[in-house]
Order: C-alpha cells, then structure tokens, then sequence
C-alpha cells in the first residue's frame, strides 16, 4: 500500500473515521487535483501532497465523525467560503447521504468545485458561485472553515438555515472574543476541541443552531 494511502487511512481512524478504498482512492485524487489546478485557481498556499494531506484532507476528515453525531441522517449541507472545497468535498466524499453545496464568491474557486465533482463523479455535490447574503433556499447544515469571524457567518447565513438545522464552524484555537459576540436568536450548544493527526495546530469546532422560543 503507498505510504499516502497508509498515513490517510491512519489519520482517519484516529479520527474516529472509516475509509472504504474508494473514498480513500477519492480523498487523495482530490487533493491532487487541488495541487494541479493551484496555479489557475490560487487554491491553497500549500505546494506539497504531504502537507496537503495534512493540513487539508486530514484536517477536513475531523469534522465527519462529530458531524455524522450531531446529524447522521439525509439533509443538504452548505459549505460558506468553500474556497477550493473544504471541507465540502471531504464531507461530500465520506457522507453520500448528503447533498453539498461549496459557495463561494470567487468565481473561479467555484468552477474548480464543479471540476471535482465531475472528475470524481460526486453526484451529490456541486460548486456555488454567490455571496452567502444574496443566497436562497433552505439547509439542514451550514458549515464553514477560517471563514469569516462567528457573528459574520452566522449573520450572514442565518436566512438559510433549515428548522432544525446546525451551524458547523471550524475555528483554530477556541474564538473566545468571538463567542462573547454573539448574534440574537443564536445559541452556541458545543465547542469541540478536535486533535488532527500530523498537525501540531488548536483546533475547534463551534456548534450552533437557531435559538427555539
């Protein structure tokens, strides 16, 4: 097995997280691509597969067992600021019964989401090109990573968030300053400090969903 594979699958298992081959296959085809395509689309500022593996799809691949927790059934995800994808195309990957959305406000880092989902053939996720103020429609997740600060993300995707639904915020160390700021009506009900393989990096996730009156 290429040490890629190995140091992959590894790092999802400490994560809580199970790799089929063909998702394994998929993750590393997808950061691949990611490489290929940086110099047109100005993806990511990292320039190996090592730490790409680390920093981006290990990193991504923390949120599935937490997110399969707090929402383990069907149900349409939006991923704001997706950038070159992440970590919508990872949860794409690993949870089929989700429909992903990557939105972002570069045109160009959207067409490169649409590219993936063709090349992988990932029926279920799609690149968005839009600014999450002007958006329509209704998801039952909202996520987000090194996105904007907390209340801007939550402020400005609020409209979109389904009954029910969860707001997931990746965040590096916990955003204290962030947290005493929040927006009315929303209620911050987890921050998960996650451990990523190969990362020597605080990170979090903050969880949070409307406020039921």
């Amino acid at each position: 097995m290429s040490a890629p594979v190995e140091t992959l699958r590894q790092g999802a298992a400490a994560l809580g997280t199970a790799l089929s081959d063909k998702q394994a296959e998929q993750l590393l085809a997808y950061g691949t691509l990611m490489l290929k395509w940086n110099k047109v689309y100005n993806l990511t500022a990292l320039r190996d597969p090592a730490s790409v593996l680390t920093h981006h799809l290990l990193d991504s691949l923390a949120v599935v067992a937490p997110l399969q927790r707090e929402w383990a059934g069907k149900g349409k995800l939006l991923d704001v600021g997706s950038g070159g994808g992440l970590p919508g195309v990872v949860i794409a990957i690993m949870r089929p019964d989700l429909d992903v959305s990557c939105l972002d406000a570069v045109a160009k880092k959207a067409a490169f989401v649409q590219q993936v989902a063709a090349e992988l053939e990932l029926s279920n996720l799609r690149g968005l090109h839009a600014r999450v103020e002007s958006l329509t429609g209704s998801y039952e997740v909202i996520s987000c990573r090194a996105f904007a600060s907390l209340p801007d993300f939550f402020n400005g995707s609020k409209h979109l968030l389904a009954p029910g639904g969860v707001w997931l915020a990746m965040k590096g160390k916990v955003p204290s300053d962030e947290l005493a700021v929040l927006p009315e009506g929303v209620v911050v009900f987890h921050v998960e400090q996650l451990t990523v393989p190969g990362l020597d990096a605080e990170r979090c996730i903050v969880w949070a969903r409307k406020e039921t009156t």
